[in-house]
């Protein structure tokens, strides 16, 4: 949704005390560990998303109380994960997240390299697969069965620039303010109220959108509408930059040198 720098922002974590790398890349932390995080993380997301959708339908067949249980879930789901996993690896459990990060490190030298973006991306994909594998085998339902929903009219693909351009502006926009420390509220507040105001239903997430498309339930998205949903949301990622280089543009000292 999720989602996920020194010029760019600092990390996300309880403490109030900046860390060097943006999206909460602490510096020390081996990379397999931030792998698995990421891994564990968005699978975990996935878990919450598919299964509470299959939970809502299983309680009541009132559309509106379905997706209010859905994004309820996914919020409380999302904010947990954030603090628990954002010490790690930076909890982006996002692949439009550490592609804005990695775009940013390559001018302020701080981030996710060339490297870690090659491990985290498929981890972040291969975790959201099983995540949604895991939901439905909890569920009784088939472990791997194709969505049927079909997410492809024009509408639905603008929700997801404008539901993605919002959470790379909140993410990198908490980063250089220094106040990432806020963002398991402020992320899963986010993607909670986009649920509601994109007429998509704010998947914002290429991970959890390929994800999703193994699961024949509430939160399925069918294959056929996968790319177009996850090409838009790399065009709401460069988007959220452009506002954040606005927005977030820091000013110059007397002498005309960039400001601190």
């Amino acid at each position: 949704m999720t989602a996920t720098e020194p010029a760019a922002g600092v990390a996300i974590s309880a403490g109030a005390e900046p860390q060097p790398a943006p999206g909460a890349t602490p510096p020390r932390t081996p990379l397999i560990a931030r792998a698995a995080a990421e891994l564990v993380g968005t699978a975990a997301l996935v878990a919450v998303v598919v299964g509470s959708g299959i939970q809502a339908t299983e309680l009541t067949d009132d559309v509106a109380l379905q997706l209010l249980a859905n994004s309820t879930a996914t919020v409380f789901g999302l904010g947990v994960l954030i603090a628990l996993l954002g010490p790690v690896s930076g909890a982006h459990f996002n692949p439009a997240v550490t592609l804005a990060e990695w775009w940013t490190a390559r001018r302020s030298g701080a981030g996710v390299t060339t490297r870690e973006l090659a491990v985290h991306v498929p981890s972040q994909i291969a975790g959201a697969i099983g995540g949604a594998i895991l939901a439905d085998a909890m569920f009784g339902q088939p472990l791997v069965k194709w969505s049927t929903h079909e997410r492809s009219a024009g509408n639905l693909l603008l929700g997801e620039v404008v539901a993605t351009a919002g959470l790379i502006l909140l993410i990198f926009g908490l980063a250089r303010t220094d106040r990432l420390r806020f963002a398991p509220v402020a992320v899963a507040s986010y993607i909670g109220a986009a649920y509601w105001f994109t007429s998509s239903t704010s998947f914002a997430n290429p991970a959890v959108t390929i994800g999703r498309a193994f699961t024949d339930t509430f939160a399925g998205i069918a294959p056929a509408s996968v790319p177009g949903f996850v090409a838009m949301q790399l065009v709401g990622a460069v988007v959220g930059l452009a506002l954040v280089a606005v927005i977030f543009m820091r000013g110059k000292t007397d002498n005309g040198t960039p400001a601190a």
